[in-house]
């Protein structure tokens, strides 16, 4: 099946394109329920946008046919890598959905779906070998995951927790979303053969993008659009406190505590009262301001990239991507 993506690119999209295939290519297997739910989630409808970060600055135009094909395994490890942890984290929290249709927990149950994820990590695994035996980034993705599981912890720690600091939820986001988009860019920079000054920039920009793009992800969470698949207020439910209502409690605490002390036995009707006093106080407001000096950030380290085309089709990117709920 083509994936649809929203790249104004034709060279995105057909390189894109490339890397899906190289997916399907790699999840065959005999099981009859992980190949099914494999197929599920490799069709699903993911927008692919760490693989074209990777691709936009790895320059893939410009490499030779073999560093082409290099390219393109390693920007499906980026992919696969995300699939990975997309899955796990809908069993953690119970998801009945991923992207506007059923999880793969759900689907196949909760069984099939470690084992899924499990399998896509072997995947991740056989890509990197294949790709960077010889390299540094074979330790950077090792740590990279590290630093990913740290974040999930973080946030498992953090659940249902009313004094959660502003400084945890940042240190969070820069584990479970912002490493790997920042990891897409650097290794980007750094397998199309960048300078060290570029490979920093990308790093950077990707950390930014990725944070920026958390919030945003949590202000749907208040705001909600069934265009984009985001249930609402599916975060409070499971008790992750995210930016707009943590920005809220600073100052209305004895307004939201009574309600958010009865945990999961929440009703819907409490997290509308929640929703409407975030909303009402400013919460959803103050973080998309802060979403939108973390995307001023991206955006500035990207006009110092010195190749045009690049500079031009990341800032393409990021407008779409970082103005999505407006």
């Amino acid at each position: 099946m083509k994936q649809h993506f929203f790249y104004t690119s034709p060279a995105i999209n057909n390189t894109l394109d490339r890397v899906h295939q190289t997916i399907n290519d790699r999840i065959t297997i005999k099981n009859p329920q992980l190949h099914d739910a494999l197929q599920q989630m490799a069709s699903n409808g993911g927008k692919y946008l760490r693989p074209a970060f990777f691709l936009l600055f790895a320059n893939i135009n410009h490499q030779t046919v073999d560093e082409q094909e290099k390219l393109i395994k390693i920007a499906s490890s980026l992919e696969v890598l995300h699939m990975a942890t997309l899955i796990h984290d809908d069993i953690i929290d119970d998801s009945p959905k991923r992207r506007g249709t059923i999880s793969i927990q759900a689907a196949f149950g909760k069984d099939t779906a470690v084992y899924t994820g499990d399998f896509l990590f072997t995947i991740f695994f056989d890509l990197l070998v294949e790709t960077m035996t010889a390299s540094p980034y074979l330790t950077r993705n090792a740590r990279i995951m590290r630093k990913i599981l740290t974040g999930e912890l973080g946030q498992m720690d953090n659940r249902f927790d009313l004094d959660q600091s502003l400084l945890d939820y940042y240190r969070n986001v820069n584990g479970k979303t912002a490493a790997i988009f920042s990891l897409a860019a650097e290794e980007g920079a750094y397998f199309g053969h960048a300078d060290r000054r570029t490979i920093n920039l990308a790093k950077r920009i990707g950390q930014n993008i990725g944070i920026s793009f958390q919030i945003l992800d949590d202000i749907l969470d208040y705001s909600g659009d069934e265009r984009l698949n985001k249930p609402v207020l599916e975060d409070l439910a499971t008790g992750v406190y995210s930016l707009p209502l943590l920005l809220t409690l600073q100052n209305h605490r004895h307004e939201l505590a009574p309600l958010l002390a009865k945990k999961r036995q929440m009703t819907i009707e409490d997290m509308e009262k929640v929703q409407k006093i975030v909303v009402t106080h400013g919460g959803v407001k103050q973080a998309q301001e802060i979403a939108t000096k973390f995307t001023q950030k991206a955006q500035t380290e990207i006009d110092k990239v010195a190749d045009k085309h690049t500079r031009k089709m990341l800032k393409l990117v990021a407008n779409k991507l970082l103005t999505r709920v407006n």
